[in-house]
């Protein structure tokens, strides 16, 4: 619960200052590029490519997931874009998605999930080299943030969206559109 109210802080501040009158906060910074160490890079699992079935939607490898992500020390939150199988480096945290879901829009309750790995390069104590180590292997999901959490004091990563299509959504979406006229 402490990572949600901590990344809901920069949200309220930015509305206590606009009802002020004040001047809201500046634009959100672009995300530092930086390289992925070795020993987090990561191979493509076997298959990963075929994991998509057949007329099961958008394959995997064409999906394209929203990552949200905050530093809580300083309160910037960035957004990124990955496709599945991508690793990123931002700072000092390493993101690896494997996949990402959603449910279909036929179906009750909506879901979007991504499995996530989240990795940050930290000292175990004062007179150590830092290290990497892994903080989270898992789902998150958007519309239960609860379910699975990233854990960490200072890095918390959750799931905006992940842009994929179902069949028959455009066939449904073509004749709504001409029946409209």
């Amino acid at each position: 619960m402490r990572a949600t109210a901590a990344g809901l802080a920069p949200l309220t501040l930015a509305f206590a200052l606009v009802a002020c009158g004040g001047e809201p906060p500046a634009p959100t910074p672009e995300a530092e590029q930086t390289e992925v160490p070795e020993e987090l890079q990561q191979a493509p699992a076997p298959g990963e490519a075929a994991l998509a079935a057949e007329g099961q939607g958008t394959p995997m490898a064409e999906r394209v997931a929203t990552l949200g992500i905050v530093n809580k020390r300083n309160s910037l939150t960035r957004e990124i874009e990955m496709k599945p199988g991508e690793t990123r480096r931002i700072d000092d945290v390493v993101i690896h998605l494997s996949a990402c879901e959603k449910t279909a829009p036929w179906e009750d309750p909506p879901e979007t999930g991504a499995f996530v790995q989240v990795n940050v390069n930290e000292r175990p104590d004062a007179d150590s080299d830092a290290v990497w180590k892994r903080v989270f292997s898992g789902w998150l999901f958007k519309n239960s943030p609860g379910l699975n959490v990233v854990e960490h004091p200072i890095y918390d990563v959750w799931v905006k969206d992940c842009a994929m299509s179902f069949p028959g959504e455009e066939e449904a979406r073509s004749s709504s559109s001409s029946n409209s006229q």
